[in-house]
C-alpha cells in the first residue's frame, strides 16, 4: 500500500480527522487527500465523512490492502480472488526473487496437498502460501513445516477451535479420546536450495474456515462447524504473525509442537518408501522426525504418511 495512504488510514482509524488537517499533516493538497480517501474506499475500506472529517468505520474487506493494514509481521500480500494454486503462484514469485510475501486467495481451483492429493479450496477458506528466504540448511527445513503447523493450530485455537497437530503437517480436531480426528487444515512445504543452504522456502497453508463441513471431503471439518464464522482478515493476520514469530525463533518450535500434538501417545502406522512402521508415537526429534516404538525397536521416521490406529 502507498505509504501516504497507509498513514492516512492509520490517522482516521483513531477518530474523525478533517481533510485540511490531513493535508497539513502529510504536506499534500486537499485534492490529494480526497484521492487517497477514494482509493481506500475503492479497496473496500468503509470510510465515513462527517462534519468533523473522515473516519474509518470498519475493515470488512478481504484483500491485500485490508490484510496488510494492521499486520504486525513483515509480509507483503499478493491477493487473488481466484487462483489455480497459491503454491504455484508463490513459486513464480520465488523464481523472480520474491521474499517475505504471502500469496492469498479467496479460492483455489487446483489446490494440492501432500502426495499430489487434491485439496478442496472453495471461497470462504483461508488459502495462503508464504515465501521466505531463510538462512538455514536443508536439514532444518522441516522445522518450517512444524512452525506453520504450530502457527495454524495456535490461530485456530484463538478462534475457539480445539485444534491439535497430527504428524507431520495436518491440523486436526480430536473426536473422542481414541486418537480419532477431523481434518481442519493442511500444510505443504516446498523448497529449493543447495546442499548447504536453502534458496527459498514456501509454506502453503490451507484452512477450512467459513465453510460448511458437510460440503467438505469425508473426515474434514471447518472453523464454522466447530466454533462459528471467523473474521478471515484477522485470522490471516494472526496466522502470519504467529508464523513469523516461530520462524524467527526456531528453538521454540518443537517444544510448542509437542504441546499441541495429537499424534504423540497414539498407536500409529507410518507408510514410507522403506516399508511401514507400526508402533507407539513417543516423541518428535529436534529436526521434526517422528520417533515410533515398535515391538522390537525405536524407529525414527523423517517422512511418511501417518495414520492413527484405534486401540485394540
Amino acid at each position: 500500500m502507498n505509504e501516504t495512504r497507509r498513514a492516512i488510514l492509520e490517522a482516521i482509524a483513531g477518530g474523525p480527522v478533517s481533510g485540511p488537517a490531513l493535508a497539513d499533516d502529510f504536506d499534500i493538497s486537499r485534492a490529494a487527500v480526497w484521492k487517497h480517501i477514494e482509493a481506500l474506499r475503492d479497496a473496500d475500506f468503509e470510510i465515513e465523512s462527517g462534519p468533523n472529517g473522515y473516519e474509518l468505520a470498519d475493515v470488512a474487506a478481504y484483500n491485500a490492502p485490508a490484510v496488510e493494514f494492521g499486520l504486525e509481521a513483515p509480509f507483503s500480500i499478493d491477493y487473488h480472488d481466484s487462483v489455480g494454486s497459491t503454491n504455484d503462484r508463490a513459486r513464480e514469485l520465488a523464481a523472480e526473487g520474491g521474499a517475505d510475501v504471502a500469496v492469498l486467495a479467496d479460492e483455489q481451483t487446483g489446490g494440492k496437498g501432500r502426495l499430489e492429493r487434491e485439496w478442496s479450496a472453495p471461497a470462504g477458506g483461508v488459502w495462503v502460501s508464504v515465501v521466505t528466504r531463510p538462512s538455514i540448511t536443508p536439514a532444518q527445513a522441516p522445522l518450517y513445516t512444524l512452525a506453520a503447523a504450530v502457527a495454524t493450530a495456535t490461530t485456530a485455537r484463538e478462534a475457539g477451535v480445539d485444534a491439535r497437530i497430527k504428524w507431520p503437517n495436518d491440523v486436526v480436531v480430536p473426536v473422542g479420546d481414541d486418537g480419532a480426528y477431523r481434518k481442519l487444515a493442511g500444510i505443504l512445504t516446498e523448497m529449493e536450495g543447495q546442499p548447504d543452504r536453502v534458496d527459498w522456502l514456501i509454506a502453503g497453508i490451507g484452512v477450512n474456515a467459513n465453510l460448511d463441513a458437510e460440503e467438505l471431503p469425508e473426515g474434514a471439518t471447518s472453523i464454522r462447524d466447530e466454533a462459528g464464522d471467523v473474521d478471515r482478515r484477522r485470522f490471516v493476520q494472526r496466522l502470519l504473525e504467529e508464523y513469523d514469530r516461530y520462524r524467527t525463533d526456531l528453538d521454540t518450535v518443537v517444544p510448542t509442537w509437542r504441546e499441541l500434538a495429537l499424534t504423540l501417545g497414539q498407536h500409529v502406522r507410518v507408510d514410507r518408501p522403506a516399508g511401514e512402521v507400526v508402533g507407539d508415537a513417543i516423541d518428535v526429534t529436534e529436526s521434526g522426525a517422528l520417533v515410533v516404538e515398535t515391538d522390537d525397536e525405536r524407529v525414527t521416521v523423517s517422512a511418511g504418511d501417518c495414520e492413527h490406529l484405534r486401540p485394540v
